[in-house]
């Protein structure tokens, strides 16, 4: 079907169903609009009515477990971390109060995790209140196996009374933290493990969505004969989306449970041990249910050799997928899955094992890499089998044991299994022997398929959490769904600490039952919502040879594509053969109206890649604006011809090098809006009452609240101006007494100075807006913002909101809403716009105008004084680079500050609000400060040379360098030669700290002084005309002997000083007959941290 037929039958379908709206509650849907604020847990992100969990559909397993647990318990305690959602569907089933299977509301109550958790579950089924009726009826618990430590106490106490308790099971999601591992949020079985083996409970274990709902029945039945733990896999399986069959539902589970419990409440199962008992249950089920579970389930070759013993919901099915695919080829191997883990029935387990077996290897999860190499630590799973085995008389020459540790932040891939598989049918010593046995799942095999792959299409979107097209996913996944023949998977995952937040979302859809529980590894079609991603993540390891690309770059040529991609990325562009196609936002006139169209652009480009546009309209509710959209495609969506000359290419930073997936971190993206409560006004009575009555108001004094970052308090020593009056440039010294103050700095480092408004200026604003200086506003706190902090409307504009700094393009727009006088709305709103950009450019740049100044220009917006404080930017830091060294100077610090100021358009004196603050202290006066970290650091060695170039005030950091050197030769250190490059206008007005220099040179410490200034003579002289004259004393210094080189200042000498050391570097290698790429040299010694412009910066940036 071409392109053209294709639309016009999408336009038909959207024509004919423009007049029906579909309703917002049909098949229990919600509207598109609300899909992305959904947590990973519901199904498609969507919320599920109670009565419609049933049949065939489309869930998670997290929603049966919960369906389960909501159904037949009494009361659900949860555990749940907010950011987990592992009790969401409970949650909303009770808010709505669906009646459970007996006919009442089941209670949910969610409960904070903290020592001593699960006593009030314990106390309310011991309670002399607890209806004895309901002794019969389960209790449940959902939590994180994070928790697990928290509840201990509790479950102990709980199995030491379990004959006169009710029934109880915890539905246990395998995740947990571990900061500093490989994935932030690791699936974690090892603790349930042990817990369940030291407290007797029972343990049960699902190997996917399809039995999740199976899994928690049985151990809700199981919980009749003992406290039962079902553990499942919360990271990954729990959330993916999936299409599950023959799901039963509140009725259906109801009659199951009570038909099993009749038959296990008969005379022959009194008689039985726990054990016994244990597998009359088992039979029972599978008799209730058609089905066949077994407490350990073999799948592999009929006579294997080898055996992996297994637990964990990816680990079984994805063991047993490879296991059944390499036995077809041959391999005689096989896989025991581990259902059911407590109580450890030894004789089944040792039936379940083929007799041929010669070796069994058990696949143990320990808790990290540290437990894997300690010969000492042995996995739970392996002491069980190694018991078993050790007491049965069923082979002649009992197979060996062997245990292959893993740590819980393992990530399993198809080729993990397949390395596995390879070497289990070597020598058992080979894997006993193995120094690091976590590359035992590393190798040749690492692209091993299983079967499904090639016959299921499977999808990746890339995105950043922030973007407006993030939503397409799932979308297309939702519209594939709706298709009777496809199964359909959904997942996805972010990692929120890359590119401020990225979301990865696999889709596979095939006409066969999918149970894939990996990340996708052969994709056919790829969507990248933001080029930036490929600086951080090589995107292209995760798609087929010869599969299709589509990426978004809005306002994007393709002659700029050679530019904007990396070399690594072009060059696996051109050697996977990939069909690269570009989608460009900017030319839709759709989304220009509307920028939502941008998602529904989005997911037309795609679908129209995979074939199924035409159902589009099914998801979205209104039709009618898909045509405009539509017929913008042709322009929009353009294929491009990939060259082949980029295959050639040599990539300056190995692609292989990045990651080839997310690092997972979280469930949902991180909140970037801090909605804090508004801040009110109130007389100062209130505060003299919070400052009298400390204890009853929980009143904590504090230097300044409002700054999260730590602050000492210095005191003016010193403040000089260095610049004769008459210049039109004041640069002054200022140094700080440190006192008893216990602030310490490195060399290097910059202080951050917290500087306060001019006084005048501030009492002009309070009389042009009416306030009283002397009233309270409260301001949520930084680190709580349950605690506020009170502080007086004069204090508030001296020292926290930046009155009378420059307002962003957000300030117009939030001043709009208190605009009475609708001209003075508009001209906001349009300020505010992307029509208004080049007038906001001129006032922002040529009018230089600040917040007070847009409140005094648009009168009618007048918003009361705890807006004005949500609305106005907080005043921020400024940093300066320290001018001295602790060493030389213990007791104080200074700094090298030029004073900015110029003249506006109305001829008004304007000045860069923190400079001017400084310029005016008296010596004694208080000043808050703090440290702020550099890279700008001396070499390790006091013997390596020190070039550098500063201009202006980009000296500062110099003068701390030399002072730290001088100091070192006291010591009697040897240190290495100084070459000092300094640039300013004139010697006479601007020879910053002359004097010492050249006393320093002088005493041996500088061993080259390079003046250049510029305007002394008819020729301009530069440093770096200077730096060129002494090429010879550079080679020296910067090759020969190793030295480091730093700029500070103005970053518009940075190409000519950069060249220049490129001629040193050039000049010294033909010396010796060689030929080298002064460019790649530079920046080898970049990353030595030879090559240093960081201080440059932080002079240039901080122009207040």
């Amino acid at each position: 079907m071409s392109d053209q037929t294709r639309r016009r039958m999408l336009l038909q379908t959207l024509d004919a169903s423009a007049s029906t709206v579909l309703d917002n509650n049909k098949d229990g849907l919600l509207p598109f609009s609300q899909l992305r604020r959904q947590p990973s847990t519901l199904p498609f992100g969507r919320e599920v009515p109670l009565s419609s969990v049933g049949g065939s559909m489309y869930s998670t397993a997290q929603t049966l477990i919960q369906q389960v647990s909501y159904a037949l318990s009494d009361k659900v305690f949860s555990y749940s971390p907010e950011s987990f959602d592992l009790d969401i569907a409970v949650k909303n089933w009770y808010s709505q109060k669906s009646p459970n299977a007996r006919g009442y509301v089941t209670q949910v109550s969610p409960m904070q995790t903290r020592m001593g958790a699960a006593s009030i579950a314990l106390g309310y089924i011991f309670s002399k209140d607890f209806d004895l009726k309901k002794r019969h009826i389960p209790q449940s618990i959902i939590a994180p196996s994070s928790s697990l430590h928290h509840l201990r106490s509790a479950l102990d106490q709980l199995s030491l009374l379990y004959s006169i308790a009710s029934p109880l099971v915890a539905h246990i999601a395998a995740i947990d933290y571990a900061p500093g591992s490989s994935t932030s949020l690791v699936t974690d079985y090892s603790s349930v493990l042990s817990l369940s083996e030291e407290l007797g409970f029972g343990l049960v274990t699902s190997f996917s969505a399809y039995e999740a709902q199976h899994m928690a029945l049985f151990s809700t039945l199981l919980a009749s004969i003992i406290p039962t733990l079902h553990i499942y896999d919360g990271v990954n399986v729990g959330r993916q989306t999936t299409r599950v069959a023959d799901v039963m539902d509140r009725s259906g589970l109801y009659t199951a449970y009570n038909t099993i419990l009749v038959e296990m409440s008969g005379p022959y199962n009194k008689h039985l041990d726990v054990e016994g008992r244990v597998c009359h249950l088992l039979r029972a089920f599978n008799g209730e249910l058609g089905t066949a579970y077994q407490p350990f389930e073999y799948e592999g070759h009929g006579s294997p050799d080898a055996v992996l013993v297994v637990l964990g919901t990816v680990e079984s099915t994805l063991a047993s997928q490879v296991a059944s695919a390499l036995t077809k080829l041959g391999a005689k191997i096989g896989v025991l899955s581990v259902r059911l883990y407590r109580p450890f029935m030894e004789d089944e387990f040792v039936q379940a094992i083929p007799k041929s077996t010669k070796k069994i290897f058990v696949l143990g999860q320990v808790h990290d890499r540290h437990a894997v190499s300690d010969c000492s630590i042995n996995s739970s799973l392996y002491n069980d089998v190694l018991a078993a085995l050790t007491f049965s008389d069923r082979w002649a020459s009992a197979p060996s044991i062997v245990d292959i540790k893993y740590p819980r932040d393992l990530v399993w891939s198809p080729g993990a299994f397949a390395n596995i598989f390879q070497r289990l049918q070597g020598k058992a010593s080979d894997i006993v022997g193995a120094a690091d046995m976590v590359r035992l799942f590393e190798g040749q095999h690492d692209d091993f398929q299983v079967p499904y792959s090639f016959t299921t299409r499977q999808y990746t979107f890339w995105d950043v959490t922030d973007s407006r097209s993030v939503n397409a996913a799932t979308v297309v996944a939702n519209l594939l769904s709706r298709e009777s023949t496809n199964n359909v998977t959904f997942k996805s995952e972010h990692d929120n600490l890359v590119q401020g937040g990225v979301l990865r979302t696999d889709i596979r859809s095939s006409r066969q039952t999918i149970e894939a529980q990996h990340a996708i590894e052969m994709a056919d079609v790829i969507y990248l919502g933001e080029e930036k991603l490929l600086s951080s993540i090589n995107v292209l390891a995760g798609i087929r040879e010869g599969g299709t690309l589509l990426v978004r770059l809005p306002g994007t040529k393709d002659e700029d594509l050679e530019k904007i991609f990396p070399v690594g990325f072009k060059k696996d562009l051109a050697e996977k053969r990939i069909q690269l196609f570009i989608i460009d936002p900017q030319l839709s006139a759709s989304v220009e109206e509307n920028n939502d169209a941008e998602t529904l652009l989005i997911e037309f480009a795609f679908l129209e890649l995979v074939s199924d546009v035409e159902q589009l309209s099914s998801v979205h509710r209104n039709p009618v604006p898909l045509q405009s959209i539509l017929k913008d495609l042709e322009k929009n969506v353009r294929r491009f011809e990939v060259p082949r000359a980029w295959a050639t290419a040599e990539p300056d930073v190995d692609i292989l090098s990045l990651p080839t997936t997310v690092s997972l971190n979280g469930f949902s993206p991180f909140e970037k809006e801090e909605r804090d409560p508004l801040p009110c006004l109130q007389p100062w009575v209130s505060a003299a009452k919070s400052l009298i009555f400390k204890e009853a108001y929980g009143t904590v004094s504090a230097l300044r609240p409002d700054l999260s970052v730590k602050t000492w308090t210095v005191h003016v020593k010193e403040n000089r101006r260095l610049t004769p009056l008459a210049y039109d440039r004041n640069i002054f010294h200022i140094e700080f007494d440190l006192g008893d103050s216990d602030l310490s700095y490195d060399i290097g480092e910059a202080l951050g100075i917290h500087a306060e408004n001019d006084e005048h200026d501030v009492r002009q604003f309070m009389d042009f807006y009416g306030l009283q200086p002397e009233d309270i506003v409260e301001i949520p706190s930084h680190d709580d913002p349950s605690v506020l902090e009170s502080r007086t409307v004069y204090q508030t504009l001296m020292q926290n909101i930046d009155i009378f700094g420059r307002p962003p393009k957000r300030f117009y727009e939030a001043l709009a809403e208190f605009a009475e006088d609708q001209n003075e709305k508009r001209k906001l709103l349009t300020l505010g716009g992307p029509e208004g950009a080049e007038e906001f450019k001129r006032r922002a740049d040529i009018d230089t105008v600040t917040y007070a100044d847009i409140l005094l220009e648009f009168s009618s917006a007048r918003p009361s004084f705890h807006d004005i404080v949500k609305i106005v930017s907080p005043m921020k830091r400024r940093e300066y680079s320290v001018a001295s060294s602790q060493k030389a100077t213990p007791n104080s610090i200074a700094l090298l500050v030029v004073v900015v100021g110029w003249v506006d358009p109305k001829g008004r004196s304007r000045f860069g609000q923190c400079t001017r603050y400084l310029s005016k202290l008296p010596i004694g006066a208080p000043v808050t400060v703090s440290i702020k970290p550099s890279v700008m650091k001396l070499p390790a060695k006091p013997s390596q040379p020190l070039i550098m170039a500063g201009l202006g005030t980009g000296l500062a950091p110099f003068r701390a360098f030399v002072q730290h050197r001088a100091w070192q030769k006291l010591q009697g250190i040897d240190i290495g030669s100084i070459l000092l490059y300094m640039g300013s206008r004139h010697q006479r007005e601007e020879y910053l700290y002359g004097e010492e220099w050249e006393a320093y040179q002088d005493s041996g410490i500088i061993t080259l002084l390079g003046r250049a200034f510029s305007r002394d003579q008819p020729q301009k002289i530069y440093i770096q005309d200077r730096m060129r004259e002494s090429l010879d004393n550079i080679i020296q210094a910067y090759i020969k002997e190793e030295g480091s080189f730093y700029l500070c200042g103005p970053t518009w000498p940075v190409p000519d000083v950069t060249e220049v050391l490129q001629e040193a570097i050039t000049t010294d290698a033909r010396m010796y007959g060689k030929r080298i790429d002064s460019r790649k040299e530079i920046e080898k010694l970049k990353e030595g941290s030879r090559y240093v412009l960081e201080g440059t910066f932080q002079q240039a940036l901080n122009i207040e």
